[in-house]
């Protein structure tokens, strides 16, 4: 007991520092809410275990089988960035923007881990796929922001969710690494409700939110920090881009190396944000990054090298997604989606969701490789038992 004590009068003290060492525009740990309250006995605050309920999923461990922008790039490249390398990326940046600004650094962690646990495989090209087919079956548009909220709320420990705080679970489905922000506000207005309404209508129509938190917008302005010059070093990797191919208007403000580019965007949003309610960067910053994106756009996120395999995951994503819709519906307990999702699922999950929705988070929670494998095992079994 006398231990006990005295851990709980540490974990106090570091409580009562938050008063000294954060900006009143942080986001406090007394502040957190959670929908299911529960009792702390840890020497963490809240957002610190929402980071490691996080840290320590299986959809977190899945992060390195995803394909940031080049499909199956770490089978002929390790060094090619994935989605766990983008997510540690935003998570160093924006801790790094965090702690100038005072901010909870526990709070920007747990939001920049979980923020893309809902990608898809074949990164932005699968997610569009997937969204083409659960429109066609009647579950609205697939967005990866709206399922890694649903990866954390109803999908991962069992279909039981990890019951994150509010905050957390605003930040990650508030995160938009393609929206351009030059000047992005906390709306701290904000509550459950809005956040259902948010998703409800993001499955309908295009439709934007902010974060509720400023620690929130400080990890949606990191996303686009962190992929905007990285992406830029795969390409000359891959041999489709030289460096001297790059704008000269953005190059000469932001630099030509992710380097460069990190560290000119990230004192831009130092200094135009430090002790504001909000994370913006100057105008002339703003435009450099706008022209860097689209040159992205058009040089590489379209390039044949990458999109040449797209119609071939089109029509692979349309043959197993009825694949698995005709294994629920006959019941094939030997189908993958009953062997390594449905039978580790509660009853809540099973019965709440329709069939095209659990075909469409199984889908989801594919790696690149898991997608291929089964692919190929449907199309060509025999060849497979071989």
């Amino acid at each position: 007991m006398e231990k006990e004590k005295y851990l709980k009068n540490i974990f106090q003290e570091t409580l009562n520092n938050e008063k000294k060492n954060f900006s009143s525009y942080a986001t406090f740990n007394k502040e957190a809410k959670r929908s299911k309250k529960e009792k702390n006995n840890s020497l963490r605050g809240p957002f610190a275990i929402d980071r490691d309920r996080i840290l320590y999923s299986g959809a977190y461990r899945r992060y390195q089988g995803k394909t940031q922008v080049v499909y199956f790039s770490n089978l002929f490249d390790e060094e090619m960035s994935n989605r766990s390398l983008h997510t540690t990326y935003v998570s160093q940046v924006s801790r790094t923007i965090a702690k100038i600004l005072k901010l909870n650094l526990e709070l920007v962690e747990a939001i920049a881990l979980g923020h893309d646990l809902g990608h898809t495989p074949f990164g932005h090209d699968g997610e569009q796929i997937l969204s083409k087919y659960c429109e066609e079956y009647g579950i609205g548009s697939f967005h990866h922001n709206v399922e890694s909220l649903h990866i954390v709320d109803s999908i991962a420990n069992n279909g039981n969710g990890m019951n994150l705080t509010f905050q957390v679970r605003d930040g990650i489905v508030s995160h938009d690494g393609e929206v351009h922000d030059e000047h992005l506000k906390p709306d701290r207005s904000k509550n459950e409700k809005d956040l259902q309404n948010y998703v409800k209508q993001r499955k309908k129509k295009e439709v934007t939110t902010v974060p509720a938190t400023l620690e929130g917008c400080v990890v949606r302005i990191s996303d686009t920090i962190a992929y905007i010059g990285q992406d830029i070093e795969d390409a000359i990797r891959l041999g489709f881009l030289t460096r001297a191919e790059l704008p000269k208007n953005s190059t000469q403000l932001l630099g030509s190396t992710n380097s460069q580019i990190i560290d000119s965007l990230v004192k831009s949003v130092v200094l135009n944000s430090y002790g504001h309610d909000y994370v913006s960067f100057d105008k002339e910053t703003s435009d450099a990054l706008y022209e860097l994106k689209s040159f992205n756009y058009k040089r590489i996120y379209t390039h044949g090298v990458i999109k040449k395999e797209k119609s071939a995951i089109k029509r692979g994503m349309k043959i197993l997604f009825q694949k698995y819709l005709d294994d629920i519906a006959n019941k094939n307990r030997k189908s993958k989606i009953y062997e390594h999702f449905l039978d580790g699922k509660s009853e809540t999950y099973l019965e709440k969701f329709s069939p095209a929705e659990k075909v469409r988070d199984f889908i989801a929670t594919m790696t690149d490789r898991y997608f291929h494998e089964e692919l190929k095992q449907f199309i060509l079994p025999g060849k497979v038992e071989e």
